[in-house]
């Protein structure tokens, strides 16, 4: 009797030594580091705007979004620009990693729970757990890893920062971000 699938593509990206997962259908396009321009008076993880063909798209550090220290881009670094559901809206938002894998494919039905202990994010950011070769990869739910409340918060500050003159500048940032020979 052969065992059914219900494979998906996923693209895997990392932080520090671990391998995450996006859905390869939320991924709109996978970016080289570029200038961001800063957005005061929002959270740590947002760290700012980019432009993607003319729309200011909200970048956030995954890293600090998931309670790990900041680190300095380097030539590894990408922005994967996702479009995600939120409440039933669609939002852009950009996601910065240390660098970007592959797409490959996972079994749904064998993705293991996310584990509620010894991880220093919430655990219901994690849709489950699959495998990678001898390692593990973790799905992010990426419904939960942004709420609401913070998607509403993210537009708001960036479409009333664009509202007020501000504007995102072509090829020299605000503040730039560090690099890895820059610390």
């Amino acid at each position: 009797m052969s065992k059914t699938t219900r494979e998906a593509q996923f693209v895997t990206l990392g932080i520090e030594r671990e391998i995450y997962a996006v859905p390869v259908e939320a991924v709109v396009e996978i970016l080289d580091m570029r200038p961001v321009f800063r957005i005061p008076e929002t959270p740590t993880y947002l760290v700012g705007l980019i432009d993607v063909r003319g729309r200011g798209v909200p970048v956030i550090d995954l890293r600090l979004k998931l309670g790990l220290p900041p680190n300095a881009t380097s030539e590894h670094s990408r922005i994967l620009v996702l479009h995600v559901t939120i409440n039933g809206r669609e939002t852009a938002l950009g996601l910065m990693a240390d660098r970007v894998f592959e797409v490959m494919p996972l079994d749904l039905r064998q993705l293991e729970a996310p584990p509620d202990i010894g991880v220093p994010w919430r655990s219901d950011y994690i849709r489950g757990v699959g495998r990678r070769g001898d390692g593990f990869v973790i799905v992010f739910d990426l419904a939960t890893l942004f709420t609401a409340d913070e998607a509403s918060v993210i537009s708001r500050k960036a479409l009333s920062d664009l509202a007020a003159g501000a504007s995102i500048p072509a090829g020299v940032p605000a503040h730039p971000l560090p690099t890895a020979g820059a610390l």
